[in-house]
This record gives C-alpha cells, structure tokens and sequence, in this order.
C-alpha cells in the first residue's frame, strides 16, 4: 500500500522554520539522482557542498531518515525535500526494488526493531536486594520532600495567597529544585504550575486556591499511599514523579484496536521537547496519550500524522483513569479510506464524563474532551474566546490562544465538532471539524498553525 503524505504534514516534520524553507527549495525532482520509491520507502541522491552527493533513504512506515549529510538536524534539508516531492508529485519518482544501499539500511532498521522487543520480552535478572536498597532510598527522599513541601504550603496558606503574588521568582524555584533533589520531579511540576496560577489574571485566587488544595491531598495520599486502592497508588506514584518500567508495561493487558490520530502538539519542559499525541480507538472508543522526549533539535522515535488511522496494541500505564499509553508492537499500514467516527457527546455530556473521572483521579492535569454543537464567540470586553452550546453554555479557550480567529474562520457561526485539552478551567483546542471537513492545529513551541486534515 502507498503511503500519502501532505505538504503540510512533511513540512511539520521540519526541526525549524529553516529547515522547511531550505527543504522547499530542494522539492524538484530534476535536482535529483538516483530517485526511486517503493511501498514503504523512498530515496534519492543530490549534490550538496561536498565531493559525493548525499544520498538520502525515507522509511516512511515511521517515517525515519537516513542522509549522508554532515548536518545535525533531523530531518535535515535533503530529507524533507525528498519527502516533499513525494507529497506533491509522486508520479516524478520511479517505483522499483531499493538498491542496496537502502536495503541494508532498511534491514538494518528491521533487524534493531526485533532485537529491541525482544529484549523488552525477556525477563531480567535484577539483584532484588539491590534493587529494593535503592528504591527504599528513594522513598525516604521522596518522604523528606513531601514534608517539606507541606510545611512550605502550610505556610504559604497562613501568609495569604496576597502575599504569594510578590514572592520573588526564587522563593517558587528553590521550592521545585529542592523537591527535584528529592527525586520527586511530579511534585516540582506542580510547584511550578502554582507559581503561574498565582499571576494568571482574573480568578486567580479560586485557580490558586484549588492547586494548593490538590497538592496538599497528593501529600497526604502519598502519606497513605499503602491503605488506598491499586489503581489509585499508581496515579499517586505517577503524579508525585515516579516512573513505570516499560518491561513493566509490557506485562499488562493490551488493548487492540483501530486507532484514529486526533491531535498533536509539542510543548518544552526544562530542556526535553514533549511531544502530546492523542489517539482514540474507533470501537473502544477509548482516549489514549502517547508521550515522547527529545532533546535540542533530535527526532522523536515515532511519527503519527493527524488524521490517520492504523491498527496495533497499546499498554495503557496503571492508574484510576488510564489515559497514557505506549504502542506495543508494529502498528498497521494507514487504513485507506478512513473509517468515520462515532459521533461526538454534547458538552453537557463531555463535562459529565470529566466530573467523574475528577472523582477517581483529582491530580488530572489535562483531559482529552471530543465535544459536538459547538459554536464559538467572542464575549465581552475582556475580547477572551469561548465554544457556546445550544442551551448558551460557554467552554472558556485559553488565553492567548493563537488559533482564535482560525477557529472562527472554520465555523462561519455554525457550530463545530472540537477536540481540545480540559485543565478545568479551559480548553486548549487541537482539532476541530466543520462541514465534513477535518482541521488540526498545529502546535509548536513557537507557533500555531492550521492544517486541513486529509
């Protein structure tokens, strides 16, 4: 099966803006030796500054780029503009077998991918004492952190959130460096989210108020973490930082399904680029949230395109309200054509669903919320964007949101059908569809663009 691939999609693979445009200027065939194509793979060779052309392969299952380039970006310049001839005139690009040069690299790939499950299905042997030694160690710090920080919170309460608005920006970084010290990353996660709710405008106080509320409860169930229910440890652990091995996660119940890719976008923390894809699963009808790291301008070691479907198995990590998960095994070739989705619940129905997730699980941090009837408006003087109902409920954007006037564009003042991340108080969207015709936004860490999902 042919893989198709966008202009857009190939140009949201580029590590910057000038990647892409330098990629552009490289997307004509005539510029290219050696072009061929086959199901699952692409190639070519071009003269760069060196001797030699570069000879550049694709496997575009991932897609993974492979370029004799010295460049350090990835993909570099010659990969996307190969990709992009691909995109808008295939037919310029030979069918045949790969020669060898990108067969070994191709197999080479193939060979690393079975060596890496296997590895992740064998059983290790761990020292258990050792092991034991260590991760007691780490519970003693994670312990020292939490009472540190509830002391620091006791006192924050006592003072008055007023008196938390003018605290220098050291009095919130020495708090999350210290609970990092104490191998509790989750828990500095939070602090720094306080330190931004304190300043967020209007409703400050109620926001502030329910972050502190949230913190102190994680304290205390981590306090009791033993007593609670299993699910309920997990997302404790999980929310005060603590990781789940992935051969861990291998050895949980799988989920298989056809998996449609609703929305992607990425975000940085500290010195990684988070990529935030969410999946939902056609018959399950289950969200899931694949996260992967890089950091600088490194690739992520999977690619998804909004808008495709595929069929595979995912691990959902433990917890109450499982949301995050990871791909086990090989997913499918891209289902063509798309098989539809099921209808979209009312926003009634959408905020009943949060609520009671809230209720198994309140350290969520984001939710995926898929709402139907949507119209969205600007109200007021404050100018802030908002997604009305039919009975005149409104779903609050976040502020400065960059896709406001896409949004408006899209619906034309017809409702829409969106998809978006629910901290509570606002949603984030990603995708929206009007009309029959499907959109995502784009989101970076520098800009928001609208792309027409195929």
């Amino acid at each position: 099966m042919q893989l198709q691939w966008s202009v857009d999609h190939v140009l949201g693979l580029a590590p910057d803006d000038g990647s892409a445009k330098a990629g552009q200027a490289l997307a004509r065939a005539s510029k290219w030796g050696e072009l061929g194509q086959a199901d699952t793979a692409v190639w070519g060779a071009i003269q760069g500054s060196g001797k030699d052309p570069y000879r550049v392969r694709i496997d575009l299952t991932e897609p993974a780029f492979k370029c004799s380039c010295p460049s350090r970006k990835f993909p570099c310049k010659h990969g996307l503009g190969l990709l992009l001839i691909l995109a808008q005139s295939a037919d310029a690009i030979p069918k045949g077998e790969p020669p060898d040069w990108v067969a070994e690299w191709l197999a080479q790939r193939a060979k690393r991918q079975d060596t890496k499950v296997a590895k992740a299905a064998e059983t290790r042997d761990v020292d258990a004492a050792a092991q034991a030694k260590r991760v007691a160690k780490r519970e003693a710090r994670v312990e020292d952190g939490i009472d540190e920080l509830s002391l620091w919170l006791r006192d924050l309460v006592q003072q008055g959130l007023g008196a938390a608005q003018v605290q220098p920006e050291s009095y919130w970084d020495s708090m999350a460096a210290r609970l990092v010290d104490a191998q509790a990353p989750g828990l500095s996660r939070h602090v720094r989210r306080l330190s931004e709710l304190i300043s967020s405008g209007e409703g400050w106080q109620d926001r502030s108020l329910a972050a502190v509320s949230r913190m102190h409860l994680l304290c205390e169930a981590h306090r009791r973490i033993a007593e609670l229910p299993a699910d309920v440890q997990a997302d404790v652990r999980i929310a005060v930082g603590w990781t789940v091995p992935k051969d861990e996660l291998l050895r949980l119940p799988r989920h298989a399904d056809i998996w449609c890719v609703l929305a992607q976008r990425v975000e940085r923390e500290e010195q990684l680029r988070v990529q935030r894809t969410w999946l939902l699963g056609l018959a399950t009808g289950r969200p899931a949230l694949i996260l992967q790291f890089a950091a600088g301008t490194q690739g992520f070691e999977q690619s998804f395109r909004v808008g495709s479907q595929f069929a595979c198995e995912l691990a959902y990590y433990p917890g109450a309200v499982p949301m995050r998960a990871m791909l086990v095994g090989e997913r499918s070739d891209p289902i063509e054509p798309p098989k539809p989705l099921a209808q979209a619940p009312s926003l009634a129905d959408a905020l009943a669903e949060y609520a009671r997730a809230l209720a198994r699980q309140p350290w969520l941090e984001s939710w995926p919320m898929r709402v139907s009837g949507l119209v969205p408006t600007i109200r007021g003087d404050s100018r802030r964007l908002f997604l009305h109902d039919q009975r005149g409920r409104g779903l609050p954007i976040v502020d400065r949101f960059a896709g406001a006037w896409h949004l408006l564009a899209i619906s034309g003042g017809a409702p829409l059908e969106v998809f978006g991340e629910w901290d509570g108080d606002a949603l984030r969207p990603l995708a929206a569809r009007s009309k029959g015709d499907s959109f995502a936004f784009a989101q970076t860490e520098t800009a928001t663009t609208l792309v027409r999902v195929a």
